[in-house]
């Protein structure tokens, strides 16, 4: 007799880093959320035959009322949740987009240094990200994204 182990739940998820000015777009999840008042970037799920671009454009007009131009995938990440989901997360530095980011759906949406990232409460699944954007390096890494010269995956 074979004891099957159950399948864990599989989620792909876009995630969208909007620098502008020195600071980088981080978004609160809502207090009657899951993972509540935990800190993210905009994005989400990608749907069933959806691609990651689309997805990212979809949920940046959802959550913050803004048109996304022109973005680069810049950074790939699983993790595993305890108890929870595997979650492949996309990261894209978008460089171009249309409209005044609006918070639609979060507790708070604020404009932060990559160097204050590291206080902000994050997602588990976001700090191998975070950790690489709030080093001495990290604006230069998404600077040079903006201009598609370099692919940091």
């Amino acid at each position: 007799m074979t004891d099957s182990v159950p399948e864990r739940k599989q989620i792909h998820v876009v995630a969208g880093l909007i620098y502008r000015d020195g600071r980088l777009l981080v978004c609160q999840r809502h207090r009657d959320s899951a993972f509540p008042l935990k800190w993210e970037f905009p994005g989400g799920k990608i749907e069933e035959g959806e691609v990651p671009i689309d997805a990212l454009r979809r949920e940046l007009k959802e959550e913050l009322d803004i048109e996304m131009g022109e973005a680069q995938l810049v950074y790939r990440h699983d993790h595993d949740y305890a108890g929870g989901p595997q979650v492949s997360l996309h990261f894209f530095c978008v460089s171009e987009f249309v409209g005044e980011a609006k918070n639609l759906v979060f507790e708070r949406i604020c404009w932060t240094k990559l160097t204050e990232l590291e206080r902000l409460d994050f997602l588990e699944g976001d700090w191998a990200i975070v950790r690489r954007l709030a080093t001495d390096g990290g604006a230069g890494l998404l600077l040079e994204a903006a201009g598609f010269s370099t692919r940091l995956i």
